[in-house]
Order: structure tokens, then sequence, then C-alpha cells
């Protein structure tokens, strides 16, 4: 049967109300309502093959649905990526196990990329309908589906199939193979869809045996973890997200497994982020390794090993490539698709990997510094490529670039862009001074310290008091928080203090920060929400700064922001609602270190006051 995508009208589930599974090769976001409403297969950025999350008609949609339930919950199993949806009526009880099952090191990588969903009857009986109807290339490529009787169904398209094995009878529908069936307690029903590899039975033996195995891997990762402070579950939680975001074969990490989430509802801020940006991907390896996580940061700087050798030797580093690697990454619209509750335009590819951001050589430098000092010593090789970076960034920091945020008004010598200039010659001379490298050390502490003084003499405002987005100009930016985190100002700095109390009344709102002034400079239309990175950069700030109780507070609150599930995507709407791509790493990776620093405070603190209230 032959089917084209088209469109029908359809509701869209909240943001926030979706977990995500996935296999170190790709994820797939599974809604409180058993839908799976996006997943790019084989790889994160490979083309949708569900993304009814950005055109609930068109887009395509794997549904597990429990007739006459009263409401649903979800958890993930214990230290695990295993997703629970719960089916709960008056007259019966149903459980939805969603899981991807990772390469494990004990058994040979596969090609077949997989989600299991099992589904058990926990108390009573119910009828369960099943709808898997893929629309394959962001729902441009037509496909046919064909039902193998007793097995399950073949969707086959022009870039490939998907096979989905099934413990039940299915039937073709319009471009869909489903299912109506009635569950006894203790029956199962089983469905896998795979991308590649032959379709033959399953059953729930065998779904027992993999999710097994799933659990074991994602416990024994876990164990890893060294934290064990107040706010173990969050930080776990975040760990095991940023995990997810990790590319096994290629060691790269992307931003967001999402493209065009809006970050104004209704608004054009959409974009794909299913690729690895230099400054994202370093800060995660950072979270990592705090953590003790030092496997996937050796993998990145493998991955980053590779990209500074071939980076042609009269330019920087881009700031985001493909996770394999390729630099060439167009920014395309798809006019097909409506976008997530009529958002618009939905973007692949992404501008920016042609954008000047000088910014990405100092957080690359300070996760190789880490990873130097705390996991293995970087090889001659990868230092001579490193050297060749910062012999370009010597030449170039001078330039105005497009910043941190990416905005599209225009370049200009952004503040953050010259602090982490400063950044990436300090952690330089730092290793050639530990190592014994080669370098040209006193070069590099003149750059750093010219950095230093353009930030101090041309980008703090005294009549502000404050630190400015940009050199002799006047607007705000959370960026700035940053400061004491990478050494710049120690945390009670005066003029650091006094550029926290500013941002506190243009940019904070209700504990949650916001990016930057809305003047409009940013050359893009609309407002959006709170940026989580700068509400958990301000918890760190606060603490740092001994205002221990009120980063404590403030990081209670952002924990109330987390989904149902711990996830949080980019940004925060005046609703609460959540808002940009899902999950967020940046978002993750800051909780992490937020929730360190501010456990590593709260019992200075503790300790100081017990001191003082000791009899003498």
């Amino acid at each position: 049967m032959k089917h084209d995508t088209g469109g029908r009208t359809g509701d869209y589930l909240p943001i926030e109300d979706h977990g995500v599974i996935g296999d170190l090769h790709t994820v797939a976001l599974v809604g409180v309502d058993g839908t799976i409403d996006w997943c790019c297969l084989p790889r994160f950025d490979a083309p949708s093959v569900f993304g009814s999350l950005l055109d609930a008609g068109r887009g395509g949609a794997f549904s597990v649905r429990v007739r006459e339930v009263e409401r649903t919950k979800q958890m993930y199993l214990p230290d695990s990526n295993v997703l629970l949806t719960r089916f709960l009526g008056q007259r019966a009880v149903a459980e939805l196990y969603d899981f991807m099952v990772p390469d494990h090191p004990l058994y040979p990588p596969s090609d077949v990329r997989q989600i299991i969903r099992q589904v058990r009857m926990v108390r009573g009986s119910a009828v369960v309908e099943v709808s898997c109807r893929p629309a394959f290339d962001y729902a441009r490529a037509p496909h046919e589906v064909t039902v193998v009787e007793g097995v399950g169904a073949v969707f086959s398209g022009p870039a490939g199939a998907l096979v989905l094995r099934s413990s039940v009878p299915l039937r073709a529908e319009d471009g869909a193979a489903t299912a109506t069936v009635v569950l006894e307690p203790g029956q199962t029903l089983v469905l896998a869809a795979q991308w590649g590899g032959e379709i033959r039975p399953i059953d729930a033996e065998e779904a027992s045996r993999l999710l097994d195995d799933t659990l074991r891997y994602w416990d024994g990762w876990l164990r890893r973890s060294r934290y064990q402070g107040r706010y173990r579950e969050a930080v776990e939680r975040s760990a095991l997200v940023l995990k997810l975001l990790v590319h096994q074969p290629t060691g790269a990490l992307v931003a967001a497994p999402t493209t065009s989430l809006p970050e104004s509802l209704g608004g054009g801020r959409n974009w794909d982020y299913r690729y690895t940006w230099v400054r994202d991907a370093a800060f995660t390896l950072y979270a990592l390794m705090r953590l003790g996580f030092t496997e996937e940061a050796a993998a990145f700087t493998d991955w980053l090993h590779r990209r500074c050798v071939e980076a042609p030797p009269d330019t920087g580093l881009q700031v985001l490539y493909g996770i394999d690697g390729r630099p060439d990454l167009p920014e395309t619209i798809l006019e097909n698709l409506c976008g997530y509750r009529g958002s618009r335009p939905v973007r692949i590819g992404n501008a920016a990997s042609r954008q000047l951001q000088l910014d990405i050589h100092g957080e690359l430098m300070d996760s190789v510094y880490l990873y130097n000092k705390h996991g293995e010593p970087i090889s001659y090789e990868l230092w001579e490529a490193l050297s060749r970076q910062l012999d370009w960034l010597e030449k170039h920091w001078e330039e105005p670039d497009d910043g941190i945020w990416e905005t599209r008004g225009g370049r200009r010598r952004f503040t953050y862009s010259a602090l982490m200039t400063w950044v990436a010659f300090e952690r330089a001379m730092r290793i050639a001074r530990h190592r014994g490298m080669p370098a040209p050390v006193e070069r590099w502490r003149d750059t750093a310290a010219a950095a230093y003084r353009f930030v101090q003499d041309r980008c703090y405002a005294p009549d502000l008091g404050a630190y400015t987005q940009y050199a002799d100009g006047s607007t705000m930016d959370a960026s700035l928080l940053i400061m004491p985190l990478v050494k710049f100002a120690g945390p009670s700095d005066p003029r650091f203090l006094s550029t926290v109390r500013r941002l506190e009344g243009m940019l904070v709102s209700d504990s949650l920060v916001h990016r930057y002034e809305a003047d409009g400079t940013d050359g893009l239309p609309d407002r959006e929400g709170t940026f989580n990175l700068c509400s958990f950069w301000y918890v760190e700030a606060l603490a740092r700064a001994g205002r221990v109780g009120e980063a404590r507070y403030i990081f209670e609150k952002m924990t109330t922001h987390a989904n149902h599930l711990g996830l949080y995507a980019e940004e925060i709407g005046a609703a609460g609602e959540a808002l940009g791509n899902f999950p967020q790493a940046f978002t993750h990776l800051a909780l992490i270190s937020a929730a360190t620093n501010l456990d590593r405070a709260v019992t200075s603190h503790r300790a100081a006051s017990a001191r003082q209230c000791r009899p003498a």
C-alpha cells in the first residue's frame, strides 16, 4: 500500500510533557500519553522518521494508547534511561516500558537501532490501541507499508526501511500499521521498531532480556559517578541526560536532540541543535569530568583532535560541526511542516556554523586543561594542533564577532569573547608549565594580559557599575556571571558584585535569568523566555560570593521548573512552560556545576557557623 504523508490537524503535548530514551546513536521523545512524536534514525542528525512534534498532522508518530484510563504517570526506572509510562484507570492499570538498547562493550556493535515498547497489564483488562505511522525525511518522502503475517510490518521509503516487529497481529491502514487488542491481567504486548536488520518474531522473553541488558548498562555506567552531595537525584538525572546526548561511535556530543522547538511560541527563534557545538561540548566535558566520567572526555578529546588537525592553518575552529565532523551544515527551511503549535519556520542545518565566535577557544582550552589534569595527559600531536589554534586566535581576537548567543544583528567586540580569550591563553600557559610543553609563553602572556585589560578598560561602565555586553556599550549580559567560575574575577571582587546587583535589577525575574536585554539589537524578532543556563550560573555566582542561603533557595526553585522526570529544555516561559529544544545539554551541565559548587558552599557555611557557635 502506498502512502503519501498528507496533512491533518491534531494537538500538541507541551514540550515538558515528554521523556527521552536513547541508545548513544539517537534518541526518541515519548509523550506522557504514550506517543513517540520525535525520533531521527539512524542517528541524531538524520531526517526524522517520527516528527509529529513539529507537525501533528503529517509529521509521523508511534502511539500506544490504553482505553478508559483517567490519568497517566511517567518515571524512569532507577538509575537508568528506561522510561515507564503508567496508564491508570478505575478498572485497569497498564504499564508501558520504553527503551533503546545501547551498544555494550560485551557485545559486538550493531547497525540496528531499535526502540523496544513493552505493555504489561498490571490490573484488570483493557483495550490497547497501537498505531505506527512513520513519515520519512521530515514527512517529505512517501512510503509503502507491508504487513508480514504473524511477525510485523515493513515501512519502505526511498532512503531505507523501518521494521516493526510485533507480538500481536498488525493491519495496514492508510500508511500506518495498527492493532487493537484486549490485554488481560498479566498479559504482555511487545513492539520493536528498528532501523535496519531483518524482520523476525519478537516475544516477551526477548524484550525482557533486552530490558535487563539495558538496565545493567545504565546502572553500571552511573556507578562511576563520584557525586555524593545533597542534590544527587538531580545531578544523576542530568548526567544520564548528558550521556544520552553522546554519539558513541564518534565521541561527539549534541547540544540537543531536537530542531525548531520555539524559544518564543509562534515566533521565529527556532533552531536546529542536533550538532556538536565546540562550546557546549567543552562545557559538557567539564560537567562529566566533575562527576568522574573520564571515558566520555577521552572520546570527545579524540574527536576534537581530528577537528583541530583538519582545520586549515589560516582559519580557526568552526563554532559547530556535524557529529561526524563535517563542517558544512547549510540552514534550510522545511516549508511542508507547520512547526510546533504553528511556530515557523522549521529549520534543519544551522547557519551559525559560518559565524565567528571567538569565545569557543576559551571553553575549549579550559576543558583540555581539566582533562589533562584530571583525565589523561594530552598528546604532543594534540598540543601542536591546539597551539596552531592559539596562533590564529592571537591574530584575530581583537576582531568583532557574533558572540556566545549567536545573535544576527551584526558583529561587535563582545565582552564574553574577550574574557574567554584570556581563559584560552591562561589555560594554555598552565598546561605548558605543568607538562613542560614547548610554547611561546611570553607571547601568550602578553595576549592574555591585553585581553584582560580590554575587559577591564573597555567593557566596564563606571556609570552603570557593571560589565556590559560589548565594549563601550551599556547593554547587560548574563554570560558575564561566569567570571568567577573561570577565575577571571574573584567572587567578592567589587566590580563583579556590582555587576551582579545590576543584573539582578535588569535581567532577573523571580530568580530566573534572561540572557540579555531585549532591546532589538540582536537582529531577531520577538522575545524569548528566561535562559536556564544563566539561572544556574546565577546560583553558582551567588554561592561563590557567600550568598549561600539565596543560592540554595534559587537552586531549589529551579528544580521545580524541571519536568516530571527531571528534564529541562533551553528556556522557561512566563507561565513556567518549557521553551526551546529539549532536553538541553547546556541546562543540565550548568545544573551539575551549580549543584557541586553549591553543595560545597553549604557545607563550608555550616562548618563556619558551627565553629562560631562552639563555646570557648
